[in-house]
């Protein structure tokens, strides 16, 4: 059972939490609030929003559009129009907001640093104005239109003036903004409103305890310092100040956020619940005579498992006192046009984007997604990834999926049969060696020997039953509830995992004769295989083998490989995977006479005796089983013929594991033309009369039955051909459709060639 104490949800997200929580759960939402009707039609925008490009930092937004920076692996800033979501890549280092259409760029290591100085105006083709500070000597402060900027320029006495630098065709020009004082440094500025903007500075010398900062209203049509306002001493609303028609604000020490009537001089404090001496910051932002304040943070959080609550984005009128909560939680505000914020942040009934804040008719502000990543706001369960039947004895995890990591989860696991309950609440976080109980990509477990050192007693066997509760660290959205069950056995088979970590792995030999092991998992967004890892070498020397075959865990634990060497000498590698590695023993000689056999495959138990059996084909046709002891000092039994003859049309003969269903483990064959056909165990190393797959397999020089790889309970099937070239087959448990369709799967590098898989 899994439930989500809401009853709203974006259309946005609607399918990926209906796919969570169950048909029913979720009701549509009615439309959010529309722009105002002027707004919209001159904003060219649309009432579905756009997509938010992945991984995008928010830059800018004007009327038409937005500006994301994106980092992989150099930086690159992209614009996207809110009409139809098309986008226009700038090549630049840096870039900068005015609250419009125009964006500045730069390709300086910072914005003070970029001496040449573009104007994009987006909403006119990307027309553009190039302003060269470096023979001026100026240094960017703040792009204010089009064909302008506030910069910084140092004087003989070491004192600064601030100035606005205008180009008008090959014309530039230069006003000093009167009203600066002269001891000003490391100027700073808003986006312009209404004709002004917000500067501010620091004052003093000495040691930073002798500074102190102030902030100053510059009237730029007529060039001048209209009001100047002090601080609270280092104030930290240089990095939060913000401007409307009406008032100014700032956030100060002590969580006090700072309003200033400009009309009447009069300052307000709102006191906000954040710690300037803990590095706590709040969003400063200003909506005519509305503050907007909140906790900005990314949803994920930081990494650390900081439990502190984000403070929603919350508008709170400056006349009224009324508050009104807009976002959920917010990452970053910042001014756009026609006197409307621009919020990245979420909200739990629409999910994560680029929100437009705005005022409606009565003159209360409200949110509109306007951009979409599509990833929903709270804590949503993405799945177990558990097969139906563990065993208790191994190092292997159960694992679970959540949108996101920062979460504590109260995890209860209650043995049916005995009553035995384990409970633990899981502090999930990622930063350095990180919790224990997180594994990466929203996925959270527990391993048995965890859970035997808290019950004091050794897993049984039997059926297991689950839940969970688990709790957003940062208070963004409901707790989410979730439970299953499992059946649990002990000594079971591994079909293809060396590491003995739940997961196939593959060894692929190079032309060099190196050996590689590959650690796969299954990703359940491109519904295929993936690498885990990088590669890691096994070691060279492996040439000499005309044959290395994966063939299941022998004894107990992670699975072992035979390889044949070119004299016709089997030999076994006993491999013990603890979970995170493998440790390989001393190859051990099966004894000789193996090349009489065309073909070598293993890990299907032909037989049901729960070991998995070795299957060889002769030259004259006959087919024959080894089976498997569980002993490795012996690993298989005397050979019996299990096919009479006619196994000589087959180029490639794969033991898969239990695919269609029936009481034993299957085999796959492919003859000369390219045909797979599936050979039906019935569990007493006897097969059902064949049946046709299909045809093309010729396209591939190795097909490897790799076990359950995604976890439903049905062996699958990984294909390598030419080219480096692989793909993923999920089975499907049906004998007539034994494989859904193939996926491209990426598991093995492109940058080597391999002349065998295994």
């Amino acid at each position: 059972m899994i439930s989500a104490r809401t009853t709203r949800v974006s259309a946005a997200i609607a399918t990926v939490l209906a796919v969570t929580l169950g048909a029913g759960a979720l009701s549509v939402p009615a439309t959010a609030a529309p722009l105002p009707a002027t707004v919209a039609d001159e904003a060219g925008t649309r009432q579905a929003p756009v997509s938010y490009p992945e991984d995008g930092f928010f830059t800018a937004a004007g009327k038409t559009g937005f500006l994301t920076s994106e980092r992989s692996p150099s930086q690159k800033f992209r614009w996207t129009r809110f009409a139809d979501g098309s986008s226009t890549m700038l090549d630049a280092s840096v870039a900068d907001s005015t609250g419009t259409d125009v964006i500045m760029t730069g390709m300086g290591q910072s914005l003070p640093r970029s001496l040449v100085v573009k104007l994009h105006d987006m909403a006119a083709g990307g027309s553009t104005v190039t302003i060269d500070l470096g023979p001026l000597n100026g240094v960017y402060v703040q792009a204010v239109s089009k064909d302008t900027v506030l910069a910084e320029f140092p004087k003989a006495d070491g004192t600064v003036e601030l100035r606005l630098v205008t180009r008008t065709g090959d014309t530039v020009t230069q006003r000093k903004v009167e009203g600066i004082p002269a001891g000003a440094s490391s100027i700073a500025a808003t986006p312009a409103r209404d004709g002004s903007v917000l500067v501010d500075y620091y004052l003093g010398s000495g040691t930073p305890t002798q500074w102190r900062s102030q902030f100053a209203v510059v009237d730029l049509a007529a060039a001048k310092v209209v009001s100047t306002h002090e601080t609270d001493g280092n104030s930290y609303g240089r990095w939060a100040g913000a401007l409307s028609a009406t008032h100014l604000a700032w956030a100060a020490e002590g969580g006090t956020y700072v309003t200033v009537d400009r009309a009447t001089g009069a300052e307000s404090r709102i006191d906000i619940d954040f710690d300037f001496y803990e590095g706590d910051r709040s969003v400063v932002a200003l909506l005519g005579s509305w503050a907007m304040y909140g906790t900005p943070a990314t949803l994920a959080g930081n990494g650390t498992g900081d439990t502190r609550k984000l403070i929603p984005l919350t508008a709170k009128s400056l006349t009224s006192g009324e508050t009104v909560e807009l976002l959920d939680y917010v990452e970053d505000v910042k001014p756009g046009a026609d006197n409307t914020l621009l919020a990245r942040g979420g909200t739990v009934e629409q999910g994560e984007g680029l929100y437009r804040i705005f005022q409606g008719a009565d003159g209360t502000p409200a949110a509109e997604l306007v951009a979409s990543t599509g990833e929903p706001t709270q804590l949503v369960y993405l799945g177990q990834q558990i097969p139906p039947t563990v065993d208790v004895t191994s190092p292997i995890s159960l694992k679970w999926k959540l949108s996101r990591e920062n979460a504590d989860v109260d995890l209860t696991i209650r043995h049916r049969a005995t009553g035995e309950v384990f409970e633990k609440t899981l502090h999930l976080y990622s930063e350095s060696a990180g919790s224990e109980y997180y594994y990466g990509d929203g996925v959270f477990g527990i391993r048995w020997e965890q859970i035997e050192a808290v019950t004091g007693k050794e897993a049984e066997a039997g059926e297991y039953e689950w839940s969970f509760v688990a709790r957003p660290q940062n208070g963004v959205g409901p707790a989410v509830e979730a439970s299953g069950s499992f059946v649990g056995a002990k000594g079971l088979p591994t079909a293809h995992d060396l590491d003995w970590n739940g997961t196939p792995d593959l060894l692929a030999r190079d032309a060099q004769g190196g050996l590689w092991q590959l650690d796969t998992r299954y990703d359940a967004t491109q519904k295929t295989l993936v690498p885990q890892y990088g590669p890691d070498v096994v070691g060279p020397g492996w040439g000499i083998y005309d044959r290395i075959e994966t063939v299941g865990g022998i004894g107990s634990g992670a699975a072992d490989f035979v390889a044949r060497d070119k004299s016709g000498v089997l030999w076994l590698y006993d491999v013990t995977g603890n979970g995170y590695a493998t440790k390989w023993a001393a190859r051990k000689s099966l004894g000789g006479g193996w090349n009489t056999y065309t073909h070598i495959t293993g890990g299907s138990d032909l037989n049901s005796d729960g070991r998995p059996d070795l299957v060889t084909a002769d030259t004259a046709g006959v087919l024959w089983m080894h089976p498997g002891t569980g002993d490795v000092s012996a690993p298989f039994g005397a050979r019996q013929k299990i096919g009479n003859g006619g196994w000589g049309i087959y180029n490639q003969i794969t033991a898969t594991g239990d695919i269609g269903g029936a009481p034993g483990g299957d085999l796959v064959a492919r003859d000369k033309d390219g045909v797979l056909w599936l050979y039906l165990g019935k569990g007493d190393g006897t097969f059902a009369a064949r049946t046709q797959i299909g045809g093309g397999w010729q396209a591939y020089t190795d097909t490897i039955g790799i076990g359950d790889a995604n976890d439903d309970g049905h062996p699958d099937l990984y294909a390598y051909g030419p080219g480096n070239k692989s793909w993923y087959y999920a089975g499907t448990g049906a004998w007539r459709t034994p494989f859904a369709p193939r996926a491209t799967s990426s598991v093995l590098p492109t940058n080597s060639s391999y002349n065998h898989v295994s």
